[in-house]
């Protein structure tokens, strides 16, 4: 299917259908919401976009990427009409049937973006992993501890660390909350990395605030960072 973005009254009946789904869970999307020179345009006719299941955020990411590089096109984030069809587009891996025949919604920022607000842009399923991905382009990996859930899944650990710009465009910072929340070997979060208590990513986050205030996080390394935290974070580094 070409690339393409939502009219005006496109985005409407998109949000009209996601009010519904509300009240009726097994709603599935109109077919020609996607389709119809009505609801959609053509963002360009050389670019097609093709629907695959995506195990992890990290994927679609990836994909995604790709795809909008081929247009060459900019400013594309703030395009949230562009990002609401994407996201029907792929509605069925961000909003999966439950084994019950259901699906659940999230809050409507998952599914229309808000790309202005930079604490609240990576609640978007595709909007934020996407701008996640592009700004760790030279190794992406680092950020597997955010990337690495299913798309319709948005752990504690992103929701700490991408909340914050100054955290989340940090190299150092990002690689250090993979090094400590995720398990290469399993390929997701090690357990206990989505809690509150010691070692968590919200201590990480307000430990790292405190450093700022005496060193320059950009100039810090990875293996600096990782000297300064207190002991409470050795679990997640011993972690399996």
């Amino acid at each position: 299917m070409m690339l393409s973005r939502f009219t005006d009254f496109g985005i409407y009946l998109f949000n009209e259908y996601l009010d519904k789904l509300e009240e009726v869970p097994q709603k599935n999307i109109p077919k020609d919401l996607l389709t119809s020179n009505i609801y959609s345009e053509v963002l360009t006719s050389e670019v097609d976009v093709c629907f695959f299941e995506h195990k992890t955020r990290f994927s679609i990411a990836r994909y995604l990427h790709t795809v909008l590089n081929e247009t060459g096109l900019t400013d594309l984030e703030r395009d949230i009409k562009l990002w609401a069809w994407l996201t029907a587009f792929f509605f069925d891996i961000l909003c999966p049937v439950d084994s019950s025949g259901k699906r659940k919604l999230r809050e409507r920022a998952a599914y229309i973006p808000e790309p202005g607000n930079y604490r609240r842009y990576y609640r978007h399923l595709l909007l934020g992993p996407y701008l996640i991905f592009r700004a760790h382009i030279d190794n992406p990996e680092r950020a597997m501890a955010l990337l690495c859930k299913p798309p319709h899944i948005i752990t504690d650990i992103e929701g700490q660390i991408a909340a914050s710009q100054e955290l989340i465009t940090n190299k150092s910072v990002v690689e250090l909350t993979t090094k400590l929340y995720y398990d290469p070997s399993r390929k997701t979060t090690k357990k206990g990395a989505g809690g509150k208590g010691p070692g968590s990513p919200r201590r990480l986050v307000s430990i790292l605030n405190q450093f700022d205030k005496t060193w320059d996080l950009y100039a810090t390394s990875t293996d600096e960072l990782l000297k300064l935290l207190p002991k409470e974070f050795d679990s997640f580094l011993k972690a399996d």
